[in-house]
């Protein structure tokens, strides 16, 4: 069953740990709010029933030549993405620039991937913030507007402050207050930061956290992740450079930047290792390893909105201060997607 998308009637409550059934109720039958917490935590500590796996892409952001923000060029993406079989899209990822959209635009560029999101196809809004009262704030929206899920980078301006403790406070002040599933962001690059497993074996237990994304590419750490966590708690590989090979360690899927100009290919990569032509998956996983790293490490969202453009989908410019790929970057970028078969 597919997670309730937003509470429907105002005389019901939809629990935020499950999201599967309404549950009716008089408010007078309750004395106090701590009889109904009680009465929650008995009753419906389960997990969402969201399927995690397969392949999802974290969707660009498309801007004009002015720094807008495109919408009938992000409508037109997902119109093409939704003839292929990924799984669903990360909205206000990394690979979609939130950090320099504004909150009125977060919510407009959410609003536009739900209408262009059909129901079979997982909807997942990135709504970290620095601060918890933000964080709930922006994923009760995401959770208003239709998102399915969120997934939330862990805060990391005060570095030396973020402790297992406050981190696992965090998470779990958030997961507690959202009306939609959770998943951990575990993003080293930008953050400085590899969540250890630990820290995510403990939230693994609570109900309304459903699984993390992790790109730090720690293959022990993600095994022992695995091994310990809560079996309904989903890890996701969190780039096509080690992908393939997590799939050997059991990883639910993965979200893969890779996927937004290759997303056959990504999926394909899920396929072959599920259908045991492992030597056929090698060589796509090989093939496609330049592709990832032009795209992400090498020239980063520059790259990636170029290599869409090239494809045959908007990619556009990115958003200032990221400057476009000047024209002998786009040149090597093109033959790295020749190359790999993608022209």
């Amino acid at each position: 069953m597919r997670v309730t998308r937003a509470i429907e009637d105002s005389d019901k409550v939809v629990c935020a740990a499950c999201r599967l059934r309404p549950i009716p109720f008089v408010v007078e039958w309750w004395p106090s709010l701590s009889s109904l917490t009680t009465f929650w935590k008995e009753q419906i500590m389960t997990k969402p029933e969201l399927s995690l796996r397969g392949v999802f892409t974290p969707v660009v952001t498309s801007f004009d030549e002015e720094g807008a923000v495109a919408h009938d060029r992000m409508a037109a993406n997902f119109e093409k993405w939704n003839q292929t079989r990924l799984s669903g899209y990360i909205v206000l990822g990394s690979n979609g620039e939130w950090v320099t959209l504004n909150e009125a635009e977060k919510a407009e560029v959410l609003e536009t991937a739900r209408r262009a999101i059909p129901g079979d196809k997982l909807m997942i809004a990135g709504t970290a913030h620095e601060s918890t009262i933000h964080t709930i704030a922006l994923t009760e929206q995401a959770a208003e507007i239709g998102a399915d899920a969120a997934i939330i980078v862990n805060p990391h301006y005060y570095r030396s402050q973020m402790t297992a403790p406050v981190l696992a406070n965090y998470y779990r002040a958030v997961a507690d207050a959202s009306p939609i599933p959770i998943l951990i962001y575990n993003l080293p690059p930008a953050t400085g930061m590899d969540l250890p497993a630990e820290l995510l074996v403990e939230l693994s237990g609570h109900p309304n956290i459903v699984g993390v994304k992790d790109t730090g590419g720690n293959m022990p750490k993600m095994g022992e992740t695995i091994r310990r966590a809560d079996p309904s708690f989903h890890v996701l590989a969190g780039s096509a450079n080690f992908f393939y090979p997590s799939l050997a360690i059991g990883v639910a899927g993965g979200i893969l930047a890779l996927a937004n100009c290759a997303p056959d290919e990504s999926v394909a990569l899920f396929d072959l290792f599920n259908a045991g032509e492992m030597e056929a998956g090698r060589e796509l996983h090989l093939r496609m390893l330049p592709v990832n790293l032009a795209v992400t490490s090498r020239f980063g969202v520059s790259g990636l909105k170029a290599a869409l453009d090239m494809v045959g989908y908007y990619g556009g410019p990115p958003r200032l201060p990221l400057l476009p790929l000047d024209e002998g970057r786009r040149r090597e970028l093109q033959a790295i997607l020749q190359t790999a078969g993608l022209l």
